[in-house]
C-alpha cells in the first residue's frame, strides 16, 4: 500500500532497542511536529474547508499521540529529551526545490505530498518497530499507531489528488519523489530516530 521504494533494513529495530528513551523523545517531537505541520496547513490554506476541518482533526490526534509517547517515557522512568532535527525530511524538501512552480497551489500540493511521504515513512518504521521490538507493550503501541499512520498518508496523497486534478499531474509527480526518497533513505538507518 505504502509503495516506498527502500524498505528499512529490519536490524534497524536492534540499533534503536539499545537506546529506547532516545527512539521514545525522537517519536515524540515527531508527533509534536505533524500536529504543528496541520496548524501550519490550517493558517496557509484556510480557504479549503475539507482541508481546514481534516487538519484540526489531525493537529487533535498527533498531539494525543504525542502525549502517549510522553506517558512511555514517563512509565519507564525516562525523560523527555529536547527537540531533535529531522535531517530526512530537510532532504525530502529539497525534491520541491528542484521542480519548480511557485503557485499558491503548487506550494499546497508540494506540502501535501511532502506530508504523505513523512507518513508514509513513519508507518513503515512503526511496522518494523512492531515487528521486531522485544517490548511487547511498545510492540502493541507501534502497531496501533502502524495503523493511524497509514489512514494520514492516504488522506494527504487523496487531497493531493484531488487539489491537483486537472492542474498538475500528481500520481507522476509521487512516483518521482518515490524514487527521490528512497535514494534519501539509503544514507539512514543507522540511528536510533525514527527517520534516522
Amino acid at each position: 500500500m505504502l509503495r516506498l521504494k527502500l524498505a528499512t533494513d529490519p536490524r534497524w529495530v536492534n540499533v534503536a532497542e539499545k537506546n529506547i528513551e532516545e527512539v521514545l523523545t525522537d517519536h515524540a517531537f515527531c508527533e509534536q511536529k505533524a500536529a504543528s505541520a496541520a496548524i501550519s496547513f490550517i493558517v496557509q490554506f484556510p480557504e479549503y474547508p475539507d482541508l481546514v476541518d481534516a487538519m484540526t482533526d489531525l493537529a487533535r490526534e498527533e498531539m494525543e499521540h504525542f502525549q502517549r509517547v510522553h506517558d512511555h517515557l514517563k512509565k519507564r522512568g525516562m525523560q523527555l529529551g529536547r527537540e531533535r532535527k529531522d535531517p530526512y525530511v530537510h532532504d525530502l524538501r529539497e525534491f520541491f526545490k528542484q521542480k519548480g512552480g511557485n503557485s499558491r497551489l503548487h506550494h499546497l500540493i508540494n506540502s501535501l505530498l511532502l506530508a504523505a511521504m513523512i507518513e508514509a515513512r513513519s508507518c513503515e518504521r512503526f511496522r518494523v518497530l512492531s515487528e521486531g521490538i522485544t517490548d511487547q507493550e511498545l510492540s502493541a503501541f507501534y502497531a496501533d499507531l502502524m495503523r493511524s499512520e497509514a489512514m494520514h498518508y492516504t488522506m494527504f496523497l487523496k487531497f493531493a489528488r484531488q487539489f491537483g486534478k486537472g492542474h498538475l499531474d500528481v500520481d507522476a509527480l509521487w512516483e518521482e519523489f518515490l524514487e527521490y526518497e528512497a535514494e534519501v533513505m539509503k544514507k539512514y538507518g543507522k540511528k536510533e530516530h525514527i527517520h534516522g
